[in-house]
């Protein structure tokens, strides 16, 4: 089955308002840059987003957040977005961070048919108490908070019970897509991608390469084809960009000699 999509604004053209979404991606590496751009310029809002973080102010989901169409966030971390700790903190967005493993695997479990699992991230915090501050209120109080955990002893160890994720629609970026919708993800940009694919009802996939059914080995398949409804060509035009880029400065020459190795010199002239 061809599962090409002629273009990125039809291929998210159903995605409704108050929709359900898992993003692929970590920080800006990996992340559906082309398919969230078209969803930016459709009309759907109040979206309830899965990611493990929010873009930046200007780019990836921080281009959704700042139009205003985010109503809520399950995020492991804020990330370099000041807009979305801005919305949180004024109450204009509900958060629910969630601890990064726990997060991913919510979502595999979600793309596995597992409903639930325990997992000893978070005992004896808040992620088990409850109380976490979902919503706040414009006055700055706690609208919204997280309700406490269910809690089971296994071999004389505590664990939670968290709930799988599951999603209206999966937005995933891939290195190369065939036709039938296998797709081969590139070093870490291969991150949430298949955790967020398999966890969505319906999977939208870019690649940056789209290929013919055959050219792909079996063995070199990272996400079957079976996860995706949908591929569509990425827009070659769209910078990657990084989220925060650290450069090393000249390196300097070592003009110090410590006192023994001089004496060690001097004493073999």
């Amino acid at each position: 089955m061809d599962k090409v999509v002629e273009s990125a604004a039809r291929a998210v053209s159903d995605i409704p308002d108050d929709a359900v979404l898992a993003v692929g991606g970590f920080g800006l590496c990996g992340i559906p840059s082309t398919l969230i751009g078209a969803l930016a310029e459709g009309g759907a809002s109040g979206l309830r987003v899965v990611s493990n973080n929010c873009g930046v102010d200007d780019w990836g989901l921080g281009l959704l957040l700042a139009a205003g169409r985010i109503a809520r966030m399950t995020s492991s971390y804020v990330g370099e977005n000041k807009e979305f700790a801005r919305r949180y903190l004024a109450g204009e967005l509900e958060v629910e961070l969630t601890p990064q493993g726990t997060l991913a695997e919510r979502l595999r479990a979600g793309g596995a048919g597992i409903p639930a699992f325990y997992t000893p991230a978070g005992v004896g915090t808040q992620v088990e108490e409850g109380g976490l501050p979902w919503r706040y209120s414009p006055d700055g109080g706690v609208a919204v908070a997280s309700p406490p955990k269910s809690v089971k002893e296994f071999g004389g160890r505590r664990y939670l019970l968290e709930e799988a994720i599951t999603a209206d629609f999966a937005l995933v970026r891939a290195a190369v897509a065939d036709r039938h919708g296998n797709c081969v993800f590139h070093a870490a940009a291969r991150n949430f991608n298949p955790l967020c694919a398999t966890a969505g009802r319906v999977t939208v996939v870019e690649a940056e390469r789209v290929v013919e059914p055959g050219e792909l080995s079996p063995d070199a398949v990272h996400l079957p084809g079976v996860y995706v409804d949908r591929v569509v060509a990425a827009d070659p035009s769209l910078d990657k960009r990084v989220e925060r880029r650290t450069v090393r400065g000249p390196r300097t020459a070592i003009t110090t000699v410590s006192a023994t190795a001089t004496a060690t010199v001097a004493e073999e002239n």
